[in-house]
């Protein structure tokens, strides 16, 4: 029984990620087949009815070194009527100076100023109160966001009264050192994929927390977001598709972000992601029971699985290790953690994942394919990242109290 135990993990550890890889390269296409093929990238939209007035949201902690870019590229958005409007959460630095200046260089800003650190949940939640629009654009303090974004989104709302959130695409601006690469690489090939093939297969784990536009009565319909969740971007895409809204995403609304680009910087930042997966996980599961909400369990049973991958790989190592100190019965020694046919074989899907994303995602930076060279370290250093990550962040989540306000800390910029 052990013997066949191990050996079912050992092959579980394998066709897992050869699975979703093959399932997320599927639905890419699918999903370019359908709604991107023939059609001109980084073009102009097209032309609506009518432009209702659109909100622009920044909450900003500690972006002085950022916001002011931030709000020149939001005024200068293709939209004909839009308001801008900035949150200074309890900023430390100057960035409320800096956003009353600008007041008076942009005149459809407005800004509010919070007394402490609340947390960006509560910024978004006191912006979305204080908006004059019944559609938002919300976009973190250190984003650029192209020129034609929020017409790409509008679009998108626009056309259906079901659509409740419409997430953007994020692209790297620091690229100076390896981490940098990589990750321009990941938003291309691995989160742009994903995103992608859950369209097509009905429903998005998380909207990008740094681009989205939302309808607001689908916020208020939900609750708006959560104070106490560690990611509010995977806490309201969860309750908005729970409460039958639709999600969207488009490709063409590009939106320019700074990442970490060293190690500690990285770990934190995936720690809370993953975190904020399982405590959505946690505290929405007995809801997803229900027959009404079978359309989320293709997610939920995705996330879980893949959290049961990391646990196995951990096993794995810690087996290997262990046999080296201790005699092991036969039936649970690992043989090596070096790649045999079946590493090469997932080697060689996991370019070829790249090679696909790539070739769509060219669409929108046409240079983006330089990075392909790149990618051939992302299995090693991110797997084990995400591994890492989502075996620590379990129990983070399981532990948390609740109601415990998830404040603002400043997160690594890079390197530029």
């Amino acid at each position: 029984m052990i013997d066949g135990a191990v050996h079912g993990l050992l092959k579980f550890a394998f066709f897992y990620p050869l699975a979703m890889s093959l399932l997320w390269m599927s639905g890419a296409i699918i999903y370019f087949l359908r709604w991107e093929r023939g059609a001109p990238a980084r073009a102009k939209p097209q032309a609506l009815a009518s432009y209702p007035m659109v909100s622009l949201i920044v909450p900003c902690h500690n972006e002085g070194e950022h916001v002011r870019e931030t709000i020149a590229h939001l005024a200068e958005q293709s939209w004909p009527d839009f308001e801008i409007i900035a949150v200074n959460d309890g900023s430390t630095d100057d960035t409320g100076q800096q956003l009353d200046q600008l007041m008076n260089e942009y005149p459809n800003l407005r800004v509010l100023h919070l007394s402490g650190n609340q947390g960006k949940a509560m910024g978004l939640r006191a912006a979305t109160l204080a908006a004059k629009s019944e559609y938002l654009v919300c976009v973190d303090g250190d984003a650029l966001l192209d020129r034609y974004a929020t017409h790409w989104m509008m679009v998108h709302l626009m056309s259906s009264a079901r659509v409740g959130a419409v997430t953007g695409n994020p692209r790297i601006r620091n690229r100076s050192t390896l981490l940098g690469k990589l990750q321009v690489g990941e938003f291309s090939c691995v989160i742009g994929l994903i995103k992608r093939a859950q369209r097509v297969y009905g429903r998005i784990f998380t909207v990008s927390g740094v681009i989205t536009a939302f309808r607001k009565v689908a916020l208020h319909d939900v609750g708006y977001w959560k104070t106490d969740m560690v990611t509010d971007d995977i806490d309201v895409s969860w309750r908005l598709q729970m409460r039958h809204w639709e999600i969207r995403f488009e490709p063409n609304a590009l939106c320019w972000i700074l990442m970490p680009e060293t190690f500690k910087g990285l770990w934190r930042q995936r720690l809370r992601w993953a975190q904020g997966g399982s405590e959505v996980l946690l505290r929405y599961w007995p809801k997803l029971l229900h027959w009404r909400q079978r359309r989320m369990w293709v997610v939920a049973l995705e996330y879980v699985t893949s959290l049961a991958w990391s646990y196995v790989m951990v096993a794995t190592v810690l087996l290997w290790l262990l046999q080296g100190f201790f005699p092991l019965p036969p039936a649970m020694r690992v043989p090596t953690l070096l790649p045999q046919w079946n590493g090469v074989l997932l080697g060689l899907v996991c370019m070829l994942q790249f090679l696909v994303s790539l070739l769509i995602d060219r669409r929108y930076e046409k240079r983006v394919g330089r990075y392909y060279y790149w990618m051939i370290w992302y299995p090693i250093a991110f797997w084990m990242l995400t591994i890492a990550t989502s075996v620590v962040a379990l129990p983070k989540a399981m532990f948390k109290r609740r109601g415990t306000r998830a404040r603002w800390t400043s997160p690594d910029r890079g390197v530029r």
